[in-house]
């Protein structure tokens, strides 16, 4: 049965973006609004070596930690402290700082650069951490987010995700779609497909070696999926209709797909290299949008059997539905949070489509956004952030809240259009 309430989200499935122009490899731009409670000051000394290198990766550093919300910056008292440094703890506390990170960088004789850093504790004197990181020139960015990664878990007990990355899709110019990879905070981005139709719904593998998505090149909804290393893509479904909405296994062996095959939008599985379709639901209904649990055991998704969209789950081994939403006439895209206790996901109220979260284990529901058509919600491999699309004037933008609503970044590419965001899971 298809009610109007869908016709947003076939929109969300099947549609492109307004004409607009943007250069290929346009970076994203970050703006952070509010802050998390009780932010952990500290200090990150300017790193000592060659002045561009170390200008490029303290400041890569320090924009990572302030970007989460967690952190303030506190400026060093002394010019100039590498990780050899003797750094006076006590002064560095009077100055408000609960943590100093020192560091530097130099060449290793092969071409290459080493970056070492130190982290100390200045409420117990302690060192924290401390490690090096040999890369290349080109990689100097990435060196930056690993050192950030580990001041954040040392000094907050959770993983960082400064060095994952993120998938989304630009509308460059009236006929330029483009999937492109960037780094968490926007930069380093590159097209890894460039198509004149649209391209839709990127899902990363478990492993982050593969996307899979949706592609309108051969004039119909066609599912890839796509090495990032290689460039080779496999058809995981092409079957008569639309194939839509695809979605990884935790063990990265499956995909759960749309497909109208059979006359209505109904979940199927699917191997990753196109073989063994086996259908999954079979209602009167539009099935869409899945999702699996972190364990496998259930696929989550959107569906209007019961009159209007809501989320169900169903055993991934297939079985029956059961619904997970109750309140609200209009609540899509279910995506789990990493530890499986959480579900983020779009509901309509008060006149737009806001992201919303939903605690697994009581049932009850937060709103996180005032914003008015978010969609495509996507989880930080740390269950921190979620990340969205939304428009704003007009214009496709991301947007990343913290999971209590606190912290709220905005990504923009300068005159472009963004859509469909997928934050990909941790490197290995």
């Amino acid at each position: 049965m298809t009610t109007a309430n869908f016709s947003r989200l076939r929109r969300l499935l099947l549609l492109g973006f307004a004409a607009v122009g943007v250069s290929a490899h346009a970076q994203l731009s970050i703006e952070v609004t509010g802050a998390g409670a009780n932010r952990i000051t500290v200090t990150i000394a300017d790193f000592g070596g060659e002045p561009g290198l170390s200008r490029a990766i303290t400041s890569v550093i320090r924009g990572d930690l302030e970007r989460s919300g967690l952190f303030k910056m506190i400026e060093q008292a002394q010019p100039s402290l590498t990780e050899a440094s003797s750094i006076d703890l006590a002064a560095a506390r009077g100055r408000g700082a609960d943590a100093i990170a020192a560091g530097s960088i130099g060449a290793t004789g092969d071409g290459r650069n080493e970056a070492r850093f130190r982290l100390f504790d200045t409420n117990k004197q302690v060192q924290l951490a401390g490690a090096a990181f040999v890369t290349g020139a080109p990689q100097l960015r990435a060196a930056g987010h690993r050192i950030a990664d580990v001041i954040y878990e040392k000094l907050t007990g959770e993983p960082g995700v400064f060095s994952t990355r993120i998938a989304y899709v630009v509308k460059a110019g009236l006929n330029r779609f483009e999937l492109q990879i960037a780094d968490a905070d926007g930069q380093n981005a590159q097209a890894a497909l460039i198509s004149k139709e649209p391209i839709i719904s990127p899902a990363w593998s478990p492993d982050g070696t593969r996307l899979a998505y949706v592609s309108f090149e051969n004039k119909k909804p066609v599912i890839y999926v796509h090495s990032l290393a290689t460039g080779k893509r496999t058809v995981a479904a092409n079957f008569k209709g639309s194939n839509s909405a695809p979605t990884w296994s935790p063990d990265g062996r499956k995909l759960a797909v749309v497909l109208t095959k059979d006359g209505g939008s109904q979940l199927f599985t699917v191997n990753a290299d196109g073989s063994g379709v086996s259908r999954l639901t079979s209602s009167g209904s539009i099935d869409t949008e899945p999702q699996f649990s972190p364990d496998g055991q259930h696929i989550y998704f959107t569906s209007d059997r019961g009159g209007s969209p809501q989320i169900y789950r169903v055993p991934s081994s297939g079985g029956g539905a059961q619904r997970v939403t109750f309140e609200g006439s209009y609540n899509v895209t279910p995506r789990l949070s990493p530890d499986g206790k959480t579900m983020a996901f779009i509901t309509r109220g008060n006149g737009g489509f806001r992201l919303a979260v939903m605690d697994l284990a009581n049932k009850q529901v937060q709103v996180l956004t005032d914003s008015f058509k978010d969609e495509s919600p996507s989880f930080a491999p740390n269950g921190r952030m979620i990340l969205i699309a939304t428009e704003i004037g007009g214009r496709g933008v991301l947007s990343a809240v913290s999971v209590d609503g606190r912290v709220k970044q905005r990504l923009s590419v300068a005159a472009g259009d963004v859509r469909e965001p997928a934050w990909g899971p941790y490197q290995k």
